[in-house]
């Protein structure tokens, strides 16, 4: 047989007409099921039809359509990616699972002998910043997780503090100092309770060495402060405290909204059921507003438990109850020293630091690829008129998944389909995923050099100096 007739008989039997028929039903179970989901656990459906203007249902007949064009199982892939593109929230995700191998077996994660890595300890977390690349800019020395340094700008020396990410996964050797600080072994499997051990050792060491690098700044002259989250995937409740370092106002946070349904009712009921435990235990200043805030939590648990009938539009989608911080939205540093419960109602409290170590004006910088958590940080200072935003609108990821979130298992491909369940409400009223819209705007995109980003934010940071004076004047 001629080489090209060999060639044509392997196509043909490789083709996808030569192979069983795709079946589209499967995939439209699949959809039919993330549309159910999306009825019942989406927190942005509001935001996604008014601001975004996406109709959810109409988008899923079209996914439907294209499922049954489809003709392969790699088409049918490519459109439920393509919803979740199309819905354009940080927080939306469809994980898949992983192929299997030639021999129909998973394959096997990478082995390593790095303990802080196996644990998911990672400095690509810890993404590359933008002010760094300013014209005249000197870094800071010594050794510090962040990158800080020192720039001039129209006679006005800045200094540059870069956060590259509000947890310390991103932070490696941070992990491998606990490590080493609290004796544990590193070949050794590492459980829950151990990797509690390391990471509560590394949020003491974060704050501390923010702080430090803060007061560095002071003393290298600095008169105003420019805090660099670009290129920022987030993090945890870190960034509230992290707020709260850089204004000596008392910041008070955005309120909460949260799906109704049985995710949300055990939280609820279970924070009630915690508050109500430690009030036996609490002395008589403490044990009412225990038992107070244990009511309050009562009431979102009705919230929860109390959908919204179909087709209502008078019935709110969303419960709304306490901040992004908890039941109280605003305290000093400090205020809950010595309370184990303080968490419960303040998560910032688990964090050891201190309110306005920088007291003077303040500029925080953004872009297109700065998300969730450090959407929080931005947001809460702005909304306080305690910080000026330069740069371009955020991501747009919000509020994401509490306490594990309520992901839904496609039953025919076993992908992941995962939904915000919370959202974080602005002083305006708005919710936070529409992105953080800059008081300064500059025409960066997250795919421009470094350099010429730097440059054009250098144009206007004269003005977002100016603007930071006047706020910390009012």
């Amino acid at each position: 047989m001629k080489a090209w007739a060999v060639a044509a008989a392997a196509a043909f039997i490789a083709s996808p007409a030569a192979a069983a028929a795709f079946d589209p039903a499967p995939w439209l179970a699949d959809l039919k099921q993330a549309r159910e989901a999306f009825h019942e656990k989406y927190a942005n459906w509001y935001w996604l039809e008014t601001e975004h203007e996406l109709k959810i249902d109409p988008l899923f007949d079209d996914v439907a359509e294209r499922l049954r064009n489809a003709r392969s199982e790699a088409a049918a892939k490519v459109a439920f990616d393509r919803l979740v593109r199309k819905v354009g929230d940080g927080h939306v995700e469809i994980d898949w699972p992983d192929p299997p191998d030639a021999m129909g077996i998973a394959p096997a994660g990478p082995k390593t002998a790095d303990l802080c890595t196996e644990i998911g300890y990672d400095s690509r977390q810890n993404g590359k910043g933008t002010a760094r690349a300013l014209a005249g800019y000197e870094p800071l020395p010594g050794d510090n997780p962040f990158d800080a340094g020192t720039v001039t700008v129209a006679g006005t020396k800045i200094g540059v503090l870069r956060i590259g990410i509000f947890q310390p996964q991103g932070y490696p050797e941070l992990c491998r100092s606990a490590v080493r600080e609290l004796s544990i072994p590193p070949t050794k499997p590492c459980d829950d309770r151990c990797q509690d051990d390391i990471v509560t050792w590394a949020y003491q060491r974060l704050t501390e060495a923010l702080e430090d690098r803060i007061r560095a700044l002071k003393a290298a002259g600095a008169t105003a402060l420019l805090v660099d989250i670009t290129n920022n995937g987030g993090g945890s409740e870190w960034a509230e405290a992290a707020a709260r370092s850089f204004s000596p106002r008392q910041l008070v946070s955005e309120r909460r909204g949260f799906v109704r349904g049985i995710h949300w009712a055990k939280q609820w009921q279970d924070l009630a059921n915690d508050l109500r435990e430690h009030a036996k235990k609490a002395g008589r200043a403490d044990k009412p507003r225990l038992l107070d805030w244990a009511v309050e939590a009562d009431a979102a648990r009705h919230q929860a438990q109390m959908p919204c009938p179909a087709g209502s539009k008078s019935c709110a989608a969303l419960g709304t109850a306490g901040y992004s911080t908890g039941l109280v939205g605003s305290a000093r540093a400090g205020a809950f020293a010595g309370k184990d419960w303080g968490v419960l109602v303040f998560n910032p409290a688990q964090f050891p630091y201190h309110d306005g170590v920088w007291s003077g004006p303040l500029i925080v910088l953004v872009d297109q690829e700065t998300w969730s958590a450090a959407e929080e940080f931005a947001a809460v200072l702005q909304d306080n008129k305690a910080a000026v935003i330069i740069g371009a609108r955020t991501g747009g990821a919000g509020c994401g998944h509490t306490n594990g979130g309520t992901p839904t298992t496609l039953r025919n491909s076993g992908a992941i389909l995962k939904l915000p369940d919370c959202v974080r409400f602005r002083a305006d009223g708005s919710n936070e995923v529409r992105g953080i819209i800059p008081d300064e705007t500059v025409a960066i995109r997250a795919d421009d050099g470094a350099q010429f980003r730097a440059n054009l934010i250098a144009e206007k940071l004269p003005s977002a100096i100016a603007r930071a004076r006047a706020l910390l004047a009012q």
